[in-house]
């Protein structure tokens, strides 16, 4: 049995969102974006997660000793992300215009959620809001995947049980080979007993290449590009398709 598609996906399988991410290494992710800031950053320790979803990335900078907090435009997800968080704030916003009351030492965005800034001004729009809300020296760093480099047949899966379900999650790129817009195919797979529900969506997102992305963030800061390795800090080898961007504020 299938239900619909929709684009309140995530709205509605926020409850499965941490199932769905059970791979992903948020304390590798963190600890490297840490040493990053280290490395670039001004000392100060103010930290803004965009797109923060269920918290796990701020649970580990409010570990690291940074005043961190988040921002998402999804309710359940933040109500989550307090529960895990409960010493942070959390505000419910669109990433592309906000704005704080304090200035800001870092801000981050992972798993490639710089993407859902949705067409190339509201891309500028985020990255005109990033400016405004660091200090001098501050660090604004996020991961993204070059349009030109897209494999649109490439999938990444994983299996998961939970609650007397088995759980088959599979996402994906895809770009047209032209436009400022990609997408991010997902399928979610369950299956209680005999019973098996599919939720698939497509998720609309701003596509560019490094050169178009890296033109974009000149005039606001000093952009360096990295290898999309957390293990340890290389510069981009010119010829991947995913990287991690760390710009300072000029």
């Amino acid at each position: 049995m299938s239900s619909p598609s929709t684009n309140a996906l995530y709205t509605d399988l926020s409850g499965y969102y941490d199932l769905m991410c059970a791979e992903i290494n948020y304390q590798a992710q963190s600890d490297h974006v840490r040493r990053l800031h280290q490395i670039f950053g001004n000392k100060g320790q103010n930290h803004l997660d965009l797109a923060c979803g269920t918290g796990p990335h701020v649970r580990h900078f409010l570990d690291f000793g940074y005043q961190s907090s988040g921002l998402d435009i999804n309710q359940p997800m933040l109500l989550q992300a307090k529960e895990r968080c409960p010493e942070a704030q959390f505000t419910l916003k669109d990433m592309c215009r906000f704005s704080v009351e304090q200035p800001l030492d870092l801000i981050t965005c992972f798993l490639y959620s710089i993407h859902y800034s949705d067409g190339i001004e509201k891309l500028k729009e985020c990255i005109n809001s990033v400016y405004n809300a660091l200090n001098t020296k501050g660090v604004f760093c996020f991961n993204v995947v070059d349009k030109n480099k897209i494999e649109n047949n490439s999938l990444v899966r994983h299996t998961a049980e939970y609650d007397n379900s088995h759980f088959v999650f599979s996402s994906g790129w895809y770009y047209a080979g032209s436009g400022e817009k990609q997408s991010l195919k997902l399928n979610i797979e369950k299956t209680t007993q005999d019973e098996t529900q599919l939720w698939q969506d497509e998720h609309p997102m701003v596509a560019l290449s490094f050169h178009e992305l890296e033109k974009l963030l000149q005039p606001y800061f000093e952009v360096h590009i990295f290898e999309h390795d957390y293990e340890k800090i290389m510069l981009w080898d010119n010829v991947s398709g995913n990287a991690i961007f760390t710009c300072v504020k000029i």
